[in-house]
């Protein structure tokens, strides 16, 4: 509960310092006077709670953002671990993924206008690549990685290709898996914003740069607050989902004040050893010395 209130209060400050320095027009070096104050974004995201045109752009954001994550875990995952396990798909898949990879995935937006009939597939087509790549890179490591030793285990009693697959590579991958998971919703969350504000109709990326554009700053608060929320979620359920799929790995104590007391137990330990071995030394040497005799 105490680190749940600090994260609050933290929270607090952060709205009051933007409230005092947004009030009293405060012009330093960064020009808070063109900033709207909390009451305004606050009255904006009121109105726009109580209109139709907010839930439409939320409903299709969402839609977009998990029908590209979810395509990009599920083609990520498999072809990290083919590269991974296969030389051969390494060879042929390996080249053109490196190339392709370092491009920005915002990049694609003119390929995405050429190559999709519709605009709709072409923003699911960005947010899947946003997110495919890290997804990619973080199961292929974490394959690469796993000791050989269970592997070996499993072949010793029978198992063949798919056994050591199903009870070997997936879950001890798992733990890099959710790590690529959960860089690449963030990156999703960026690639589709940026795609509904360059070629979408819908969505809360489009409906901030429509008030951009008309000079409704209130209104851009509202959709980078919106964004905020909605990222900060979608990353916190798969947090939650890779920690429950997880279980199984040991984790760190949450009690620091536990650790000098352990250190200083281990550290005490070592003296007894050497008292303990101390003085059944010369019991030992007077038993070698009747055995001789």
């Amino acid at each position: 509960m105490i680190r749940y209130a600090l994260r609050a209060a933290s929270l607090a400050v952060a709205l009051c310092l933007w409230q005092l320095l947004t009030s009293h027009d405060v012009d330093l070096w960064l020009r808070f006077s063109q900033f709207p104050t909390v009451t305004d974004v606050a009255h904006a995201f009121s109105d726009r709670l109580a209109g139709p045109d907010y839930w439409t752009d939320l409903t299709d954001s969402l839609t977009r953002i998990l029908t590209g994550f979810l395509l990009a875990a599920v083609l990520g995952v498999a072809t990290g671990v083919l590269v991974a396990r296969s030389r051969l798909a390494e060879d042929l898949l390996g080249p053109v993924l490196e190339v392709i990879r370092p491009i920005p995935a915002i990049a694609l937006v003119p390929v995405a206008i050429l190559l999709f009939p519709s605009n709709e597939q072409g923003i699911v087509f960005i947010t899947c690549t946003a997110a495919f790549f890290p997804v990619l890179v973080s199961t292929r490591h974490a394959v690469r990685a796993l000791t050989p030793v269970w592997e070996e285990a499993v072949r010793t009693m029978g198992g063949g290709r798919w056994r050591v697959l199903a009870s070997v590579v997936l879950p001890g991958a798992l733990p890099g898996v959710f790590g690529g998971l959960s860089v690449g919703i963030g990156v999703s969350w960026i690639c589709v914003i940026s795609a509904e504000m360059i070629s979408g109709q819908y969505g809360v990326g489009y409906r901030t740069w429509q008030d951009y554009t008309v000079v409704d700053y209130p209104g851009v608060f509202v959709g980078m607050v919106t964004i905020g929320v909605l990222g900060w979620l979608t990353s916190t359920a798969v947090e939650l989902l890779g920690r429950r799929l997880t279980h199984w790995l040991p984790r760190t104590a949450s009690a620091p004040a536990l650790r000098p007391k352990s250190v200083r137990t281990a550290a005490a330990r070592p003296s007894t050893r050497t008292a303990v071995s101390e003085d059944t030394a010369p019991e030992e040497a007077r038993d070698e010395h009747l055995v001789r005799d």
